[in-house]
């Protein structure tokens, strides 16, 4: 056998060596989605509801220290939602990009960004380039708990609870998460979590786009009381359906990028294989222009001996 056809059939053994590794990280993939997409929807009520409430809240109480913009904010938190592992496609870096565009909008804008990362990947990221973090979470991007999202909600609301001038707090919170659209479909976004974006919006529009007629709240003792409740409870939830949304993501951008690596892998044991049967076709043609060759010779030799 020749050592062309020897390097082809070797690269087909550890090609589809592979391609079974892909594939069943692929079949891994597809459970996890499901397993998160159910998580993810059965949080989904809650969070809808608790935004609903604080809304309402938030139309009563016009002055209230959360809700309120600084007039001279000089200092952001960005939290981004990165993730504990590789061979996710694009996720990480999609995430990651987003966060850049935001730090250059809020660094032009003339305001220090303080980066609050979850992930390993994330926190590689900005280790490699010397970029100084504030706080760093790592395990739970896959599996996501609330008291994981409470913790880290904790951290960030206790920075925007102080004085961005005299106490070295914060005046905005962004989260910076990817959001499942569809198991084909990710998308990374940032979003603002404090000071809360009230939007003057019509009853009857916001009755239609709900598809039913908007809850009457009644407030003991206050209104404002109730939202020092509810604020750090709407941004904890907040932070956990983006962990959801994430963890989905990510399980999802894998499955695509083991599928692909798989189909690849396919393809490419099908081009060695022609190659190899070219090799293959190429070694017998040329041992038998030598048999050919070797019997032509003998007859000469024989006929001149006569």
């Amino acid at each position: 056998m020749g050592a062309q056809l020897r390097v082809y059939r070797r690269r087909i053994r550890s090609t589809k060596s592979m391609a079974k590794i892909t594939r069943a990280m692929e079949l891994i993939a597809t459970t996890r989605i499901t397993k998160a997409q159910r998580v993810m929807r059965a949080a989904e009520p809650y969070a809808r509801e608790i935004t609903r409430s604080v809304s309402a809240l938030a139309q009563q109480v016009k002055d209230h220290p959360l809700l309120m913009e600084s007039e001279n904010p000089t200092r952001a938190a960005v939290l981004v939602i990165t993730s504990d592992k590789g061979l996710a496609g694009a996720y990480t870096a999609n995430a990651i990009k987003e966060s850049e565009r935001l730090s250059a909008l809020l660094g032009n804008q003339g305001k220090e960004v303080l980066q609050y990362v979850v992930g390993r990947k994330g926190i590689a990221f900005n280790q490699f380039r010397g970029r100084a973090m504030e706080r760093t979470w790592e395990g739970i991007t896959e599996r996501p708990t609330y008291l994981d999202a409470r913790e880290i909600a904790d951290a960030l609301m206790d920075r925007f609870t102080k004085d961005s001038e005299t106490e070295d707090g914060v005046d905005e919170i962004h989260i910076v998460s990817t959001e499942f659209v569809s198991m084909l479909t990710q998308h990374a976004a940032s979003h603002r979590a404090l000071p809360l974006e009230v939007e003057e919006v019509e009853p009857k529009v916001l009755e239609a786009e709900q598809g039913g007629p908007l809850p009457l709240y009644d407030f003991e003792p206050s209104a404002k009381e109730a939202l020092d409740q509810l604020l750090p409870q709407y941004v904890a939830n907040r932070i956990y359906f983006a962990l959801l949304e994430s963890a989905a993501s990510q399980q999802a951008s894998r499955r695509n990028a083991m599928k692909s690596a798989t189909d690849n892998a396919e393809e490419l044991v099908q081009n060695l294989t022609r190659q190899a049967n070219q090799a293959r076709q190429a070694e017998i043609t040329n041992e038998i222009s030598e048999i050919v060759g070797g019997a032509d010779a003998l007859a000469g030799a024989s006929a001149g001996s006569e």
